[in-house]
Parts: structure tokens; sequence; C-alpha cells
């Protein structure tokens, strides 16, 4: 199983990206998709979910600026982050959890390792 985010880099303030993470081994219709960072000097934190029913869960710190998608004939769940601010700069990972997505941004737990993450930077 492989969970493998791209799409990071360097962004002013109040710009936009969009982070892609490619799922394999794994069905959408078993697992829930979580999008997740970790700052540095922080702990893990989830931030958003994509279930498998396809509803869409956020953490409140980007509920509005952020919207998760999929495309499960590319196997691959988006996040587009807009109005980024510097406090967004972090690596940036995708896992996945057959809990809830209330439970996956929450816990901001994945079944699955990580991977490398992608690093996002927002600064001027």
């Amino acid at each position: 199983v492989q969970l493998q985010a791209s799409g990071g880099g360097l962004v002013q303030p109040g710009g936009s990206l969009r982070l892609s993470c490619v799922v394999s081994g794994i069905s959408f219709d078993t697992y829930n998709i979580g999008w997740f960072r970790q700052a540095p000097g922080k702990g893990r934190e989830g931030l958003s979910c994509i279930s498998k029913e396809g509803g869409s869960h956020y953490a409140n710190a980007v509920r509005g600026r952020f919207t998760i998608s999929s495309d499960h004939a590319k196997n691959t769940v988006y996040l587009q982050m807009g109005d980024l601010k510097p406090d967004d700069t972090a690596v940036y990972y995708c896992g996945a959890s057959p809990s809830i997505c209330e439970a996956v941004i929450v816990t901001a737990r994945s079944i699955f390792n990580w991977g490398q993450g992608t690093l996002v930077t927002v600064s001027s």
C-alpha cells in the first residue's frame, strides 16, 4: 500500500496550491482518505478527509480555504489550498483509515505508512 503526496512548493501569502495524493494498493470504497500536516516542532495535524461515500470533512483551521476532492479513475485525492498563510507552512501527508472522517481528522492517524510527504512553504 502506498499513499504518495506531491505538489508542494513555495507560495506567497494569499496564494494557492494544489496537492495530489496517489493511492495504490487500497480501494476508495474501503478507506477514508485524509490530508495531514506537520509543522516544524509540532505534532501531526489532521486537516481534511474524504469519506468512502464521497463526503468532505475539514478541520476548523482550514475550513473555507481548503477543498478536498478525488478522482477514482486516477486513484488520486487532491487538496486545493487557498488563501495560504505563513502558519500553513508544513510537510503535508496523506493517509487512509477505516475510521470515520471526523475521527481521522481529530486523531491525525493513518493505518498505513506516511510516506515522505510534500513540503509547503508560505513566505513572501
